[in-house]
């Protein structure tokens, strides 16, 4: 693209600490952390069914989170395994795929810390969790 006479004029004296560097909002919306739409195909719409599949898979993955941590590699993934299917049906896609890395990190070899990714794996179940309740508030 050829910038006329007069724009390259503008651009040349415009002083580097003019320049606007604020950040622009996303133009679409992030993706929510429970695919609402999701849940409602698997639950085939009936809210009462959603609210107890929520509030186990919550239950579920608050003990799956706290076996992981005592647990050897192998079973880790084998959990983490477990967990990435449960939050596949609720449409928790963010906790799938924290899980998915934990189940990849712990059949990796040679052995690696598995810390950062349950760190991640973690705060993607919290923030599941935090949508949960504000779900159930909302309906």
């Amino acid at each position: 693209m050829k910038l006329s006479t007069h724009a390259v004029d503008r651009t040349a004296k415009a002083p580097s600490s003019a320049l606007d560097h604020t950040v622009a909002p996303p133009l679409v919306p992030a993706d929510p952390v429970i695919d609402t739409d999701h849940l409602a195909r698997m639950t085939l719409g009936e809210a009462d069914l959603e609210r107890e599949v929520l509030q186990l898979f919550e239950c579920q993955a608050g003990l799956l989170l706290e076996r992981m941590a005592n647990e050897q590699p192998k079973v880790v993934a084998a959990l983490a395994h477990t967990l990435t299917g449960s939050a596949r049906g609720v449409g928790a896609w963010k906790v799938a795929a924290a899980a998915e890395a934990v189940e990849r990190a712990a059949t990796a070899p040679p052995p690696v810390a598995l810390t950062g990714v349950m760190d991640q794996l973690a705060a993607a179940v919290n923030e599941a969790n935090t949508a949960i309740a504000e779900l159930a508030r909302s309906r």
